[in-house]
């Protein structure tokens, strides 16, 4: 890691912390939370996306940030034509990488993602990687998502932030990693200082009547159809629209 990121993560260290003592009682210190402590991912793919990213991110003309993970990554498959159709005329990056959680979007937007830029808004969804990957308890998600949130405030102060509730997964509302994301997303409303950051919960949008999750909206509970993309992207237009000021 850059010796030049230390200070800053010492600031972060701070923030969380005390934004921790703030919204709900402290289990553990916040250098004890493997989700708010940047760290990237080893995979070799992954360290030539971010770099092809921090090439795209040099290049400058940048109005529209997706961060996350491959629910966002596959805005550039399954998502494409709705991608073109709703964000190709806008200067949008997509920042989604396979696998990651908050850690390891981080230290991505620590190294070089952000720099030089001043986009109009950013779009998060991140979490569910931590709660079933490697089961973090609810708080320790919204701990990251946080830190996440600290990282883009101090680097982009002029950037409204749209933080999307993490999207349902599993077939049913019984299933056990849903109803932790769930408990994640009652803490991440709190963040929304309707200012800055503002928060979306999309959830209902890919659900039926009994609480259902598509086949044809989400083939494997859990990333969107082409279909599901599209209902993403409807879903916040209006809000993309105000957010970047159209």
């Amino acid at each position: 890691m850059r010796r030049s990121l230390f200070p800053l993560l010492s600031c972060l260290a701070f923030l969380v912390g005390a934004a921790l003592s703030s919204i709900w009682p402290p289990l553990v210190s916040a250098e004890q939370i493997k989700a708010v402590m940047a760290a990237p991912q080893n995979a070799s793919w992954w360290t030539e996306r971010h770099e092809r990213a921090v090439a795209r991110i040099r290049r400058g003309q940048t109005d529209l940030l997706f961060i996350g993970d491959s629910i966002t990554q596959g805005w550039e498959e399954d998502g494409r034509r709705v991608w073109d159709s709703f964000y190709g005329h806008r200067r949008a990056v997509n920042l989604g990488y396979n696998s990651d959680k908050t850690e390891n979007v981080l230290w991505r937007l620590q190294d070089g993602e952000l720099d030089g830029i001043t986009p109009k808004l950013a779009v998060v969804m991140i979490g569910t990687n931590n709660t079933s990957m490697r089961e973090d308890p609810p708080e320790h998600t919204a701990a990251g998502v946080h830190a996440i949130l600290t990282t883009l405030r101090t680097r982009l102060p002029k950037t409204k932030i749209l933080l999307l509730a993490i999207f349902p997964r599993g077939l049913t509302e019984y299933d056990a990693f849903r109803r932790v994301n769930r408990a994640v997303n009652e803490r991440l409303q709190t963040f929304a200082d309707q200012r800055q950051i503002f928060f979306l919960d999309l959830s209902r949008r890919f659900l039926d009547d009994q609480g259902r999750l598509p086949e044809g909206i989400m083939p494997d509970a859990l990333h969107p159809s082409e279909r599901g993309y599209r209902l993403w992207a409807e879903g916040m237009e209006d809000m993309v629209k105000c957010l970047m000021g159209e």
